[in-house]
């Protein structure tokens, strides 16, 4: 089995399924299909299956175009039909991980989709997951469904973790370029999975088990998130000292050693940094491990919005105007800035909040122009054109999200009133406050 496996992957005649279609899984397709595999895409949602078909984007920031090619010249196909991974060699998972509403982890995407496809799986293929989660979910969640499936694995069929890397709309870091760790059930899944993934990565990065690797992208995403829970604070207590914690940061970030240079902001977002560090603290509470510095961490950056709405408050008092009944315009509602995904993004937090408060509340974002349906929150709202109008009749205009499409000059000449949380501006605390 392995030696067929490895020879189909090797001379690129294997058939890649990559199931699920987002921010992780489309360009795992795209490069797949770039370098002449035939692939199969998967995803439950199927708009983002007859968009592809129609060649229409649904991820702004990705060049869908090789794709579409690919899928006009019949060696890319897109699908919801899941008994279709009977047809491919290789099924890579790139599907969410997210927390349930205890901020426990819900792994039933991941599992859910196991349970899907292990009926139509063959001896002699490989599982690949990609999705972020906690140390020992591959071993104590994959392998036994794929056991009771009837699959040995190591032998029949082959069992890999490998973290996704993806870092949406920064132009410097493509799949092929980002380092990508890699690691298997047994040694021979770990051979599968090299022979997998070194066709389109440049470096591959394998370590020794599955836990590992699913502890290396965990400590990851916990490293920024604890450092941007330390400038976030420290922003907190540079305030009201009349030091500017953006200008501090720049002035460290010279340091050519000892020092990487984090920035404060609203709050966390995203798929991962906001979620991850939780799925190890749960973790480690199985083995009686506290993690009081994670877990500060969290609260401290989690608290943010709060802490910017506390500032718009205290912005629009000085200009003798209440929240309630105020209109504010939030620019940007994506996470970060140049991309359109809003999962976790503290502007979301900040909406809720304002409109709480009797706040009448719009928002301008190029890259996203209507608010989307969310589990947790919808708003009726759509992205506003930005105009000296707009602007001019705005109590309060909120810097959320830095997008370089924003015309900041625009917004500095005709706001009357700008809490800054991305450090776009200088303070003048008159026009210009920072949160």
């Amino acid at each position: 089995m392995k030696k067929s496996l490895l020879h189909r992957l090797e001379e690129r005649e294997a058939i890649i399924g990559i199931l699920g279609l987002g921010y992780v899984g489309f360009p795992l397709l795209s490069r797949f299909a770039a370098v002449g595999y035939r692939t199969i895409g998967f995803d439950v949602d199927s708009a983002k299956i007859d968009a592809l078909n129609v060649q229409r984007s649904y991820l702004p920031h990705i060049d869908m175009t090789g794709v579409h090619a690919a899928i006009q010249a019949g060696t890319c196909e897109v699908t919801i039909a899941i008994e279709r991974v009977a047809e491919v060699d290789a099924v890579i998972l790139c599907v969410p991980t997210p927390l349930d509403r205890y901020r426990e982890p819900d792994l039933s995407f991941v599992t859910d989709s196991v349970e899907a496809i292990a009926p139509h799986m063959h001896a002699g293929q490989v599982l690949s997951l990609e999705s972020t989660t906690y140390p020992g979910t591959t071993e104590e969640e994959l392998r036994p469904r794929l056991e009771r499936a009837g699959f040995v694995v190591g032998e029949s069929v082959f069992l890999v973790y490998s973290p996704e890397r993806e870092d949406p709309a920064n132009p410097d870091f493509t799949t092929r370029t980002i380092p990508k760790v890699v690691s298997g059930s047994t040694s021979h899944c770990l051979d599968v999975a090299e022979a997998l993934y070194s066709q389109v990565v440049d470096t591959l990065v394998p370590v020794s088990s599955t836990q590992t690797a699913e502890l290396t992208k965990i400590l990851e995403n916990i490293y920024r998130a604890v450092n941007i829970a330390l400038v976030n604070e420290l922003k907190m207590v540079a305030e009201p000292m009349g030091i500017d914690i953006f200008e501090v940061v720049r002035a460290a970030a010279t340091k050519p050693f000892g020092f990487n240079a984090f920035y404060p902001g609203p709050g966390l977002g995203g798929h991962c940094i906001p979620i991850d560090p939780f799925y190890l603290t749960w973790k480690a509470r199985e083995y009686g491990v506290g993690t009081k510095f994670i877990e500060l961490a969290g609260e401290v950056n989690t608290d943010m919005p709060a802490y910017v709405v506390e500032k718009i408050t205290d912005a629009l008092n000085r200009h003798v105007k209440p929240v309630r009944d105020a209109n504010i315009l939030v620019l940007g509602i994506a996470y970060k800035k140049n991309v359109g995904d809003v999962r976790e993004s503290p502007s979301i937090a900040i909406i809720s909040q304002l409109l709480d408060k009797g706040a009448r509340v719009s928002y301008s974002d190029p890259h996203v122009h209507h608010f989307p349906r969310m589990r947790k929150h919808y708003f009726d709202l759509h992205s506003e054109a930005l105009t000296p109008d707009l602007l001019a009749g705005q109590d309060c205009v909120v810097v959320a999200t830095d997008h370089e499409a924003i015309d900041w000059d625009l917004v500095r000449k005709h706001a009357r009133l700008i809490v800054d949380t991305r450090g776009v501006y200088e303070v003048d605390n008159e026009t210009v406050f920072r949160a």
